[in-house]
């Protein structure tokens, strides 16, 4: 009888590494999810993307999404619309059903001037960093890198709001509803918004007229994609409640088949709209608010958890993926002018320039920001993450597939998006995944540097200069009379530790 061979029996292959990742890091996190979310305030987001740099093709060498050939731009692509799609869906459903008609003045104003203001600049940047692009391949890049990411947002600032938030406590606690509606409502409109702005960019790179160009982006971009998409949207979100509604009522349906319509639904949304060409984020966030304008879909889902349960396994997954799929080494490449002393120079002038200029001019015209602090919270609050991917890789499908070097401009964009593009992620998710990590940390230095500075403040006795016993701490010295039966007299209140 002859021995197996124990290699005979492996079968190791991508796809089984992948859900070993995948499915590992779930497991742990779970098992330290509240430890790690509502006390250290670390998100799913930053460990995810940590997991997945350090599983990846530059680390343990494990997880290499970029190995498989030409179906990683299609997966990748896939993978992010999925979980963008979820999260969209469920921001449009989770919002009070009114909200997007009663904030509506707000909400273009956070959209629309503050998108354009910040694609221009970041445009801008790119130029004078990146000599050989010209403006017009910065404004495609840029577009990437234009929406906030509904994705990282809901893991950071969303609090009761949402089931799916991982801000939790913390949000709720310091972050005030009003802000935290509008930024969830911005990432979803903003996400969806950002194919015009992609459109026209692609379009004036590979068509050889400038009016022709123009004239697509308006038909194409704006009413087949953008406007086209929100209708579509709006009609299956209404349409699906109408008849579970009705379906309800007649006892066709459990309840746990009325929930799992919850993504059902979503999947549904954007099979529809990516298949007729249309913007399929916008539809599915559209699909979501219609859905909830009545508020009878929410009060049946309010008490379920399987929403929240699959969300949180999309965003690991995700997460890990963008963390393997991250191209380090193509973040030094001078023969395309990629070095990383720009990459570096164009991500700080990303956070500083991006946003915040803009919604500090414009927040007198957001009812939702009350103050100028708020607005610099917001104008700070927008991380690039799924949603840049996502985009990126969709641009990448419209250009062609570059030589080395490059041969032409179309060529150099396809060659330098997604670099530039992911280093910018990936700051961004270790920048905004840690903020509340880091304001934490803060607030609790200082809180401890105070008691250390009250516990050195006695009430001292003049005469002796030796504190009374029992004194307590106080914010100030006071110094004391003379004692009496009933107590100390003519006390006078100083500013240093022992009165002379």
């Amino acid at each position: 009888m002859g021995f197996i061979d124990a290699s005979d029996l492996l079968n190791v292959s991508s796809p089984g590494l992948a859900y070993i990742v995948l499915g590992g890091f779930v497991v742990a996190f779970s098992m330290v999810s509240l430890l790690v979310k509502e006390k250290l305030f670390i998100n799913e987001v930053v460990l995810g993307t940590v997991v997945g740099i350090i599983m990846g093709p530059h680390v343990a060498g494990i997880f290499d999404p970029r190995s498989w050939g030409n179906s990683t731009q299609t997966v990748t692509l896939e993978v992010m619309r999925i979980v963008l799609a979820t999260g969209l869906f469920a921001i449009g459903v989770e919002l009070p059903g009114p909200y997007m008609a009663q904030h509506f003045k707000g909400l273009i104003v956070m959209v629309v001037p503050t998108m354009a203001i910040g694609w221009v600049i970041v445009a801008g940047l790119l130029r004078a960093l990146f000599v050989d692009l010209n403006f017009v391949s910065c404004l495609a890049i840029a577009a990437c890198l234009t929406p906030t990411d509904p994705i990282i947002s809901a893991a950071i600032v969303d609090g009761d709001i949402f089931m799916l938030g991982t801000g939790g406590r913390f949000a709720v606690k310091h972050v005030p509803l009003n802000l935290r509606q509008i930024l969830s409502a911005e990432s979803a409109a903003n996400d969806g918004l950002a194919y015009p702005f992609l459109s026209v960019s692609i379009y004036l790179t590979v068509e050889s007229s400038r009016r022709v160009a123009i004239g697509e982006w308006f038909i194409v971009g704006w009413l087949y994609e953008v406007v086209l998409g929100v209708v579509l949207g709006a009609i299956l979100g209404r349409t699906f409640a109408w008849l579970m509604r009705i379906s309800l009522r007649k006892g066709f349906i459990d309840r746990q088949s009325y929930v799992a319509q919850y993504l059902a639904m979503a999947f549904f949304t954007i099979g529809i709209a990516s298949t007729i060409g249309s913007d399929d984020l916008l539809a599915a966030f559209a699909a979501g608010n219609a859905i909830s304008w009545d508020g009878h879909f929410n009060t049946q889902t309010e008490d379920e958890i399987f929403v929240s349960v699959i969300d949180l396994v999309l965003n690991c997954a995700c997460f890990v993926y963008i963390g393997a799929w991250l191209p380090f080494d193509a973040f030094d490449s001078p023969e395309l002018g990629i070095t990383p002393w720009r990459l570096v120079v164009l991500f700080i002038a990303i956070l500083a320039l991006r946003r915040i200029p803009s919604v500090l001019l414009l927040y007198k015209w957001i009812p939702e920001i009350k103050t100028w602090r708020e607005a610099l919270f917001s104008g700070h609050f927008g991380p690039m993450g799924v949603g840049a991917v996502f985009i990126s890789t969709l641009a990448l499908t419209e250009l062609p597939e570059p030589h080395n070097p490059p041969e032409s401009q179309q060529e150099l964009l396809a060659a330098t998006l997604q670099p530039i593009v992911s280093f910018v992620v990936l700051g961004s998710i270790i920048i905004h995944g840690l903020s509340i990590p880091f304001f934490s940390f803060g607030r609790t230095l200082s809180r401890t540097l105070s008691m250390n500075t009250d516990a050195s403040t006695l009430i001292v006795d003049p005469s002796n200069k030796i504190p009374y016993p029992g004194a307590g701490v106080y914010p100030e010295v006071v110094e004391r009379g003379p004692m009496s039966e009933t107590g100390p007299s003519n006390d006078r209140t100083v500013n240093f530790a022992v009165a002379e």
